[in-house]
């Protein structure tokens, strides 16, 4: 870290520390006997989030960077495990577990897992990462993870965790595909209605979908 930026993180504490004492100078009595303690938990977390939380995350998204140029190249076990030049989602997850970028490492590491045939790893790393209300990344890994169900042979956990991914990212790209996939595990399952169900829903919402147009022909099986 720059002594520059080190000098602003500490003129910001500072700062904080400053408005901190003066509100404690106007609100004196009443802080004293009713719970001085909490200013000094606000002051230790800020020191804390500055100094701690700030440099950690700043230094997983560096390793997490290096560990997805393997991933984006296809080398999944690199990308897994890490190298002699750099670290792997592995590490990412191991060493900076309380970050943004320890929980994307855990999809990452999953998907890797999965692309490596290690499909009961990839289930427990898919499970594990907490996603957010974006409309790519998690219901990626839901789909991710329902497919890996369906290589561990839990088709009914497959086929729901594929419609749910479906509906999460409610968009051309993505749902239409976990639909399909869904459909096709119903009828494997003998549950033509649910199948037809999966069909029909990507031929009436995703329209703009090159798979629209495919279904036709899986829906003319059904009916």
């Amino acid at each position: 870290m720059s002594n520059k930026k080190v000098t602003n993180q500490v003129n910001e504490f500072d700062e904080t520390v400053s408005a901190s004492k003066s509100f404690f100078d106007n609100h004196k009595k009443s802080i004293l006997y009713g719970g001085g303690a909490v200013l000094a938990i606000v002051i230790a977390c800020l020191l804390i989030h500055q100094f701690y939380i700030v440099p950690r995350n700043n230094k997983a998204n560096e390793a997490l960077f290096a560990a997805e140029a393997q991933f984006r190249s296809g080398n999944y076990d690199k990308a897994l495990n890490g190298d002699s030049v750099s670290v792997g989602f592995l590490q990412v997850i191991d060493q900076y577990g309380c970050t943004k970028a320890a929980n994307l490492a855990k999809m990452y590491a999953g998907i890797c897992q999965a692309n490596l045939g290690n499909y009961a790893e990839a289930v427990k790393l898919l499970e594990d990462f907490s996603g957010q209300d974006d409309a790519m990344i998690s219901p990626a890994a839901m789909g991710a993870l329902g497919n890996c169900y369906a290589q561990l042979d839990q088709k009914e956990k497959a086929a729901s965790t594929l419609e749910k991914a479906a509906k999460k990212a409610d968009s051309n790209t993505l749902s239409p595909v976990y639909l399909v996939q869904a459909g096709q595990i119903y009828e494997a399952l003998g549950q033509a209605e649910k199948a037809l169900a999966c069909y029909e829903t990507v031929k009436s919402s995703y329209k703009q979908s090159y798979l629209s147009s495919e279904v036709d022909k899986y829906i003319e099986r059904l009916k």
